[in-house]
């Protein structure tokens, strides 16, 4: 044992003198290339003294590095997690700045641009080198990742066969079983396309009508996804707008799932949650939104961010990412603008931001914080990983921009699976999506008036002549205005005046509209009392493809061009659902029995020729509704584990991919999820939320 410590210190005394020789060579080198960055003195020094010098800044850079950065980072957790990100390339350069000063004789200087420059390379350039170092070293290289991931058990997890494998969960927000598919065939994903010849076993499954994130993840972790219609719903009975991707939408509807089923959820016992809308019951959190509005001094802590940021190469590599990205989007966006394009959707102002910032800084902190947990062991992470989506949104699902974005995500994959290897544990890793996207012209530029304007003339009100677009449902604006602390939009439990104008909402190419000024949910009846012309001019748009109404006489019924009316209880998948395939009028069906199903439920029309919607936002790939690709998801799972059926048949709605998930990890002797369990509290130096702001949800 004494000669295993010895043969330690002396491995990590050897690593310490290597990464000291090279920073000191690198840093001769760029005082070589630079001019405003010097070692020597005025006069000139001898090659010797030169290196000297150089050695001194480079050991004091290391040492401010290794000690004073995770305090200066610490203290300044309180300021927005993304000029924190990008205020590391000024840290950094101050650090070197001291670093120089610290030198004897003052021979070292260098103006603060240069300052920042050298500061990047020498810390990009010492992690690579202590990274290379420690890969033949399987504990130097698990000890390295668990201070970069901040994830250290105070008792590590029992080893041999009291110890089964662990689970990763990885969801691809917004990815599409045909896109996916698609990518490995063409090479795009070449770990997914490697698992698929071998290891993992691929499905789709059926989202439920309302196919987004807020209704189907809190499915996935909750078990019940019952009463949410929509991605944002106006109900009638306490005045409210409820938004999942809202911090105040997110924890009620985690409330109720839990009060519907009885327990906390499928991460209760030794989970993990990452980026997600909703917490699962896990006790280690990050980025949950479902947290992020709890009040106190536990639930501020950013001890995520400092895990990730406390590294100065971590947080140069993600900020030099970040501004390429912005670039990328720029450029690409000009040549779609150049080539006129279509279907196309404005790009401009925040977006490029938004798009870097879900696309780079949500990625790494997340992947991050998966790395950390599988390297201290936990049974089960579940993990958003969100770029996707917010690319597919603005660039279409299958467009070159979202391919490029599938290709990083395979890469963060792959380099969870080889974190993995290095794990206390075996892990099994499976991948799934809450949704597709289908692609399509928006409502408004195909029709010249958006779904507001449709209603209020149906209603026979003054329609603006400016229109007013539906505020885009993607998590990404949201979540990058979180971290620049601008105010949300409708980051505020909103109470809409009861007047008697309709509130007519957008959740994708699905519409709801609601009369506040009644009490309760409209009939049929009531409404061509108050407005006669308003349902049939809703139901024969060429836009819309069926309407959801109740009826005093047969109940609820579906409403089709053409005068077509079916009652739901007679629904079958033909008729006005003909066109959107099967389990649509299961689906239907289901949504009808909400307590706070909208007055009218509208879909848009889906042409089976090309695959497109109409989305009532702007958004030229769009999830929420039925129609197309955005109802069949994905899920790919190790051939250790069962089938999803016996019989083969695709999971059907996200609560029956919660049961499949549930009794994956009960297959590896994993938490036996308990009955009336109630969610644990995050410990506080795992709490990782917003900050009483929106996180990843998706929406599209």
């Amino acid at each position: 044992m004494v000669q295993g410590r010895w043969r330690t210190a002396g491995g990590a005394l050897l690593r310490v003198v290597v990464v000291w020789a090279v920073s000191t060579l690198t840093m001769l080198a760029l005082a070589g290339l630079l001019p405003d960055f010097q070692l020597q003195s005025d006069d000139g020094d001898s090659v010797t003294r030169t290196a000297v010098t150089a050695a001194w800044a480079a050991g004091a850079f290391g040492l401010l590095s290794a000690l004073v950065w995770p305090l200066a980072v610490r203290a300044l957790l309180l300021v927005p997690a993304l000029v924190l990100g990008l205020l590391a390339f000024f840290l950094n350069g101050s650090l070197l700045l001291i670093a120089l000063w610290l030198i004897p004789d003052g021979r070292g200087e260098a103006d603060p641009e240069n300052a920042v420059a050298v500061a990047a390379v020498m810390s990009a350039v010492a992690s690579a080198t202590s990274t290379a170092l420690a890969v033949r070293d399987d504990n130097a290289y698990r000890r390295r990742l668990y201070r970069l991931m901040g994830r250290r058990r105070t008792t590590p997890p029992p080893l041999g066969p009291i110890n089964p494998p662990g689970t990763v969960f990885l969801q691809l927000d917004g990815v599409g079983y045909r896109v996916l598919r698609d990518a490995v065939a063409d090479g795009v994903m070449p770990t997914v396309a490697a698992w698929l010849g071998s290891t993992h076993r691929l499905t789709p499954w059926r989202t439920d009508w309302s196919s987004q994130t807020g209704a189907s993840q809190l499915a996935i972790l909750h078990g019940s996804n019952h009463d949410v219609p929509a991605f944002r719903w106006y109900e009638k009975d306490t005045g409210r707008l409820m938004v999942s991707n809202r911090p105040a939408g997110a924890v009620e509807l985690q409330r109720r799932a839990i009060e519907r089923t009885g327990d906390g959820g499928l991460l209760t016992l030794d989970g993990a949650s990452r980026g997600n809308l909703f917490s699962g019951g896990a006790d280690q959190l990050a980025l949950v939104l479902s947290v992020s509005a709890r009040r106190g001094r536990r639930n501020r802590s950013r001890a995520g961010y400092f895990a990730y940021f406390r590294d100065p190469a971590n947080a140069v590599r993600t900020a030099i990412s970040f501004v390429a990205e912005v670039g990328r989007e720029i450029g690409q966006s000009t040549r779609s603008r150049l080539r006129k394009e279509t279907p196309r959707v404005g790009r401009g102002g925040l977006y490029p931001f938004i798009r870097a910032f879900a696309t780079v800084v949500e990625r790494d902190v997340v992947v991050a914080a998966v790395m950390g947990d599988i390297l201290a062991g936990r049974t089960a992470v579940y993990a958003d990983l969100v770029a996707y989506d917010e690319v597919a949104h603005h660039s279409g699902p299958h467009s070159r921009d979202a391919l490029k974005v599938l290709e990083c995500l395979d890469r963060s994959i792959a380099l969870i699976a080889k974190v993995a290897e290095h794990a206390p544990r075996p892990y099994r890793i499976v991948l799934l999506s809450d949704h597709g996207q289908s692609p399509g012209e928006t409502f408004e530029s195909a029709y010249g008036l958006t779904l507001r304007d449709l209603v209020r003339a149906g209603c026979g009100l003054p329609v603006p002549r400016r229109a007013q677009h539906s505020p885009s449902g993607a998590e990404a604006r949201d979540a990058l205005r979180s971290a620049v602390h601008l105010p949300v939009e409708g980051g505020r439990e909103e109470r809409p005046a009861r007047t008697s104008d309709p509130i007519v909402l957008a959740s994708g190419n699905l519409g709801l509209i609601s009369f506040p000024d009644v009490p309760y949910r409209m009939s049929r009846e009531e409404i061509e009392r108050r407005h006669p012309g308003l349902l049939r001019t809703l139901a024969d748009h060429p836009g819309i493809g069926f309407l959801l109404v109740r009826s005093e006489r047969h109940g609820s019924v579906v409403l089709g061009p053409g005068g077509a009316e079916v009652p739901v209880d007679d629904l079958a998948d033909d008729g006005p659902l003909a066109p959107y395939g099967p389990g649509a009028a299961d689906a239907v069906r289901r949504t009808d029995s909400f307590p706070h199903a909208a007055d009218i439920m509208v879909n848009s029309r889906y042409d089976p020729r090309t695959g497109t919607v109409h989305a009532f936002e702007e958004q030229i790939g769009s999830h929420g509704g039925l129609g197309g690709e955005q109802s069949e998801a994905f899920l790919l799972w190790p051939v250790t584990l069962s089938a999803p059926a016996a019989d083969g048949t695709p999971p059907t709605g996200a609560e029956e991919v919660h049961r499949v998930l549930r009794r994956w990890l009960r297959e590896a002797h994993g938490p036996q999820i308990p009955v009336q369990e109630s969610p644990s509290l995050p410990q506080p130096e795992e709490a990782f939320p917003a900050v009483d702001r929106v996180v990843p949800d998706k929406h599209g």
